[in-house]
């Protein structure tokens, strides 16, 4: 593993840090780790804790990939939009504690979750992509419609709409907002419940819940590669 994600595993619970910079920024390096974490954990049969730096989950992707012209872009978001994939399909369950903000694909990252644990703060969560003129691509469209609220779905997509940690639990960003010095233990407190479940059967029902999702997003990021995000 590289030091853009750390791993750790401990009494059947594999925690990935992101530890990429003030923002946490996805870049291809960063996605990359993510992956070997995922892989790691999956080979453990570990639940998994997704995690990031005090006060802030990430703040999106890497910008100055993302401005380094429209292929640039779309390549990114792809390999975002087929992490998210994973995610929502992978056969443990997965748990993100939010250590503060969410923005963006640090949003999207809650939205892949099987459980999503924020803090209390001046936290800000939500979905930024129309207030900085990047049209929001097809995958992002289809995770937002299943995972939000319907009021929320519309004011987080199309309006670009910023939610408080609390907030966010009404729209379905988050699950459960803790103090900042509660996040992990609860954290592991969820990890050590999870661990009860079948693994078999919590893979096989997430797998029918998800698959009409899955079956869009699979049809998602191909068109998403054909089409200019800014």
């Amino acid at each position: 593993m590289t030091e853009l994600v750390t791993y750790s595993l401990e009494d059947g619970i594999a925690t990935l840090t992101l530890n990429n910079g003030k923002v946490n920024a996805f870049s291809h390096e960063l996605i990359a780790s993510f992956n070997r974490g995922l892989d790691e954990a999956e080979a453990a049969g570990a639940v998994v804790i997704v995690t990031g730096q005090p006060g802030i989950l990430s703040g999106g992707y890497d910008l100055k990939v993302m401005m380094a012209g429209p292929q640039a872009a779309i390549d990114l978001v792809a390999e975002g939009s087929t992490l998210a994939r994973r995610m929502l399909s992978h056969p443990q369950p997965i748990i993100v504690a939010c250590p503060g903000h969410a923005v963006a694909k640090g949003a999207f990252v809650l939205l892949s979750a099987d459980y999503r644990i924020g803090v209390d703060g001046p936290f800000s969560i939500g979905l930024n992509e129309v207030k900085i003129g990047m049209t929001m691509h097809h995958v992002g469209i289809a995770i937002a419609r299943d995972r939000l609220t319907t009021p929320a779905f519309q004011r987080a997509v199309i309006n670009a709409e910023m939610f408080t940690p609390q907030g966010a639990v009404g729209a379905g960003f988050l699950d459960l907002v803790v103090s900042p010095e509660q996040l992990l233990s609860a954290a592991v407190e969820v990890a050590q419940q999870m661990k009860k479940l079948s693994m078999g059967a919590h893979k096989g029902t997430k797998l029918k819940v998800r698959k009409a999702l899955l079956d869009a997003l699979d049809a998602a990021i191909v068109l998403d590669k054909t089409i200019s995000l800014m």
